[in-house]
């Protein structure tokens, strides 16, 4: 049967102190080209990708940024030297649900003045994840509405490419979500991805599951009903372990279903593959002996791939299992096994 992909975000309330942040990437203060150093490093040295290869935008005062600082001021270099892995590439940014407006703004503003492209994920439907880990979301559909509208107001006519709602529509085909939440739900998704496209520069990609959970005969009808067509595309794997080489079979093979639309893949966390030890129910939720996937980048192997790209944030947990914290919290601990597993 399927397989719940479960708590994968980083779904919590914004603290003060991201939206401190995302006020300081307004005024330029971390807009990774200006910056307090001559190169517009911030102090860990976290710079931008070539762009060429990577449009997205690396933002150099992450939580893993902000790792790779503490463990070179304790003196810590190999530690740190690992969590740069993670602190050089471009991840997503995982909109909150309390200032949607401002850390949209925030987030594409420091983009623009680096001459990138701000890669956000939206994971805030009504209902959201079945109970589970990262359990909430919006109270009703007009709450909803309005955070899209906060969002898209951010954005307004910068870059932005959107990853829409991990979950939403594979809980809707799984069983998870309840029968009577199906129609507000598509409708939501279908808003959704009409006001966003309605922006200048802003690509939308609307979750579409996993290589692991079923079969793209399940869910291309399902896509469709959201509104798949207007979307540029779908992602794939987001915040999930399943191997590029299973997850481009799968995506070509949904997206021949869905009118050839192209996707992008997670590779965040998908160096070393699926875990199948350990419950069955809870292998998704930080598995052991994992590793960083391919960097971040629009040249792939595969026309119908616009993207390699880490929607999950390698290091932020998956939820309060195995040992690990709130789901979306930095865990230190465990960003060090994924980047010392990695090549």
């Amino acid at each position: 049967m399927y397989q719940k992909r479960g708590a994968w975000g980083v779904a919590r309330a914004r603290t003060s102190a991201v939206l401190l942040g995302a006020a300081l990437l307004i005024a330029g203060c971390s807009s990774g080209d200006g910056g307090d150093t001559p190169d517009g490093e911030n102090a860990a040295g976290i710079s931008q990708q070539p762009k060429e290869k990577n449009p997205f935008w690396v933002n150099p005062d992450g939580n893993a940024a902000q790792q790779v600082a503490a463990y070179e001021k304790d003196g810590e270099k190999e530690d740190a030297e690992q969590i740069r892995k993670i602190a050089e590439q471009p991840t997503g940014e995982w909109i909150g649900p309390e200032k949607p407006e401002d850390e949209a703004r925030g987030y594409t503003t420091a983009a623009a003045k680096a001459d990138r492209t701000a890669l956000l994920v939206l994971y805030n439907i009504p209902h959201r994840d079945c109970g589970q880990y990262s359990q909430g979301g919006a109270a009703d559909g007009d709450t909803y509405r309005e955070w899209i509208d906060g969002v898209a107001k951010g954005i307004g006519d910068r870059g932005a490419t959107v990853v829409l709602e991990p979950d939403a529509v594979l809980h809707l085909v799984d069983g998870c979500t309840p029968d009577e939440f199906h129609e507000e739900r598509y409708d939501l998704l279908k808003g959704a991805i009409a006001k966003l496209k309605s922006l200048k520069n802003t690509k939308v990609y609307l979750d579409a599951g996993n290589a692991g959970w079923g079969h793209p005969d399940q869910i291309f009808e399902p896509l469709k009903w959201a509104g798949i067509d207007q979307a540029d595309g779908f992602a794939v794997n987001v915040s999930n372990f399943y191997t590029t080489k299973d997850s481009i079979a799968y995506g070509k093979e949904l997206s021949a279903r869905v009118g050839d639309k192209p996707f992008v893949v997670d590779t965040s966390r998908n160096g070393n593959g699926p875990y199948t030890g350990g419950d069955p129910n809870e292998r998704w939720c930080n598995p052991p002996g994992r590793a960083l996937g391919e960097a971040p980048t629009t040249k792939t192997p595969d026309p119908l791939v616009d993207a390699f790209v880490w929607v999950k944030r390698p290091g932020e947990s998956d939820g309060e299992c195995k040992g690990g914290p709130k789901a979306g919290e930095w865990w230190a601990k465990y960003a060090l096994t994924l980047a010392k597993a990695s090549k």
